[in-house]
């Protein structure tokens, strides 16, 4: 009887015992969603991934084959590229040297073009033209080496020519004329008449020959308005445009020797400016204008190809910068045009001569409106339109303008409200 007590306490003990701990678990329960007061102890935690900085040699990448033969479709994931396996990878153009010594100089040679550049120079050709690099080519090895950028974003749009352009109607064209109003811009070295005067009569008569060969232009400003570059980014957005074109006249005062012609374009990312006067560039920096890298260049190029038969062939180049505000928030291709020196006094005085802005204008509407074959013609992108709603232009029925019109043509414009004042600081109000 003694041991059955026994034994039943202790059966007891433990079930009392097996009952207290599930019930301490049944009350060490996680916190429920909806009990906002709740306290949750944290959990481990992990360190975020990044990237991992060694000095140990990087692994050997497998080979890969070279790409098909077609140019268009071309990737490039090297920093620096051989030209020579390039052009034969892609059957894009054909490479030759052009010299040797202490500049080896070669060429890559294509249907629509010869792209001349030079080793150790940023300085290139284009058919005559020219052409800036953000990085100046190798020689290593014997052998010439570029940036991948400089392939991608200058000279294989160049070796391609221009995107395809479809049947339609014309493209919006917005016209900028620089400065205006309180924002003079700079002076003529002649008689002080001021930059904003000329801009604007380059402008309208521009305007008025496209629009008489069934174009839609429309200008920033029509008077002497001082419009903020917010406000003249704002104007093209609204207008839906498919090119913009912002025209100015230079200035080196005192130096009075500088003369010729600059057409800038926006910088692509990850390239160094050509010029940045002062202002930061920020290499890695994407800009909205970015998205038309190279109908910008092909834009650009157009453009300084016509004005140069017009200036006797002062040529400055064609560059890219980051600091024309008036470029970087644009939707559609966009370029910023210096016609000349007013600082020289023979280029001032051919500015001021109502007959040579006549010439200036029909140099940049034969531009535009001319597309005789490969390489030439108007500069659009025909995805741009067609996101737009606006085909690309017809290639027949182009008049050429009359050789004679009254000093300040009076063509129809629609101007922006001034809704912004240029209360900027000095230095982005007198950046283009």
């Amino acid at each position: 009887m003694l041991v059955r007590a026994s034994l039943f306490g202790i059966l007891l003990t433990l079930f009392l015992t097996g009952c207290g701990t599930s019930s301490h678990r049944n009350n060490y329960q996680a916190a429920i969603w909806p009990d906002m007061n709740s306290v949750v102890p944290p959990g481990p935690t992990f360190p975020i991934g990044a990237p991992i900085e060694s000095n140990l040699p990087a692994p050997v990448k497998p080979v890969v084959p070279p790409p098909p033969k077609s140019f268009p479709r071309t990737t490039i994931t090297e920093t620096w590229v051989p030209l020579e396996r390039w052009s034969k990878a892609t059957d894009a153009a054909v490479l030759s040297q052009r010299a040797t010594g202490p500049v080896p100089t070669f060429a890559l040679q294509s249907t629509n073009g010869t792209f001349v550049l030079h080793t150790g120079s940023l300085l290139a050709q284009w058919e005559g033209l020219e052409v800036r690099l953000g990085f100046a080519p190798q020689l290593i090895d014997g052998h010439p080496y570029v940036h991948s950028l400089d392939l991608s974003k200058t000279i294989q749009p160049l070796l391609q020519g221009n995107p395809p352009l479809g049947p339609g109607s014309s493209p919006v064209i917005v016209i900028d004329p620089g400065h205006g109003g309180e924002n003079p811009g700079t002076r003529c070295v002649l008689d002080n008449r001021l930059e904003k005067e000329f801009t604007l009569d380059w402008a309208q008569r521009l305007q008025a020959m496209l629009m008489a060969n069934n174009y839609r232009v429309f200008l920033t400003r029509s008077n002497d308005t001082d419009l903020a570059l917010s406000n003249r980014v704002a104007f093209a957005a609204q207008h839906k445009a498919d090119l913009f074109l912002s025209l100015h006249f230079n200035s080196a005062a005192p130096n009075e020797v500088e003369a010729g012609l600059e057409t800038y374009c926006l910088t692509p990312a990850g390239m160094p400016s050509n010029l940045t006067r002062g202002f930061p560039d920020e290499i890695h920096q994407t800009f909205p204008n970015n998205a038309f890298d190279t109908q910008n260049l092909l834009l650009a190029l157009q453009v300084h190809r016509a004005l140069l038969e017009i200036n006797g062939h002062r040529d400055r180049g064609i560059r890219r910068a980051r600091f024309p505000g008036v470029l970087r928030g644009q939707q559609c291709a966009a370029i910023l045009v210096e016609g000349g020196y007013l600082s020289n006094p023979q280029e001032a005085r051919r500015i001021e001569d109502s007959g040579y802005r006549q010439k200036l204008a029909e140099a940049v509407a034969k531009a535009l409106m001319f597309r005789p074959g490969p390489g030439a013609g108007m500069i659009a992108s025909a995805a741009s339109a067609a996101e737009h709603g606006h085909p690309t232009p017809p290639t027949a029925n182009v008049q050429p303008a009359p050789t004679s019109q009254p000093d300040k043509p009076q063509a129809p414009t629609e101007t922006l409200p001034k809704t912004e004042t240029s209360s900027a600081p000095v230095s982005q109000a007198q950046s283009p």
